[in-house]
């Protein structure tokens, strides 16, 4: 019996032709916002982040170093944030952008920000950033 790899015989529209890693409603408590109620303040902040790749910077094979490491993209938030404070959702979501856009093989990117807890009659509000 002769084992067909699973991408022979496939239709080509069936091909990928995005290629994507992301972190989904990171929690960060922030000192964010310009109200005098919520200076000094920690909100709840959730970070989405969408990073498209290149093919040359997809994992060939399945290991470690081939991997695209989710890590860069937790802790450069983290260390962004870190001691800081932020007037603007719209200023630290174009910090993560940007530290993310310099990365090599990233030919796409969307941040989201959101505070889930401004409103009780709202889900969230938040800011969104894409290169599309």
């Amino acid at each position: 019996m002769t084992v067909i790899p699973l991408s022979e015989g496939r239709h080509p529209a069936l091909t990928p032709r995005t290629h994507e890693v992301f972190l989904e409603d990171l929690e960060l408590g922030a000192d964010i916002g310009f109200h005098d109620f919520e200076v000094g303040i920690p909100q709840r902040l959730l970070a989405t982040v969408h990073v498209r790749l290149d093919m040359a910077h997809w994992p060939e094979a399945d290991t470690r170093e081939a991997s695209w490491n989710y890590d860069f993209i937790r802790t450069g938030i983290r260390a962004l944030m870190d001691g800081r404070r932020f007037n603007l959702q719209e200023t630290l979501a174009q910090e993560i952008f940007d530290m993310i856009a310099g990365k090599p093989g990233v030919i796409g990117l969307t941040v989201s920000l959101r505070k889930p807890d401004v409103y009780p009659d709202a889900r969230a509000v938040g800011v969104l950033l894409s290169s599309d």
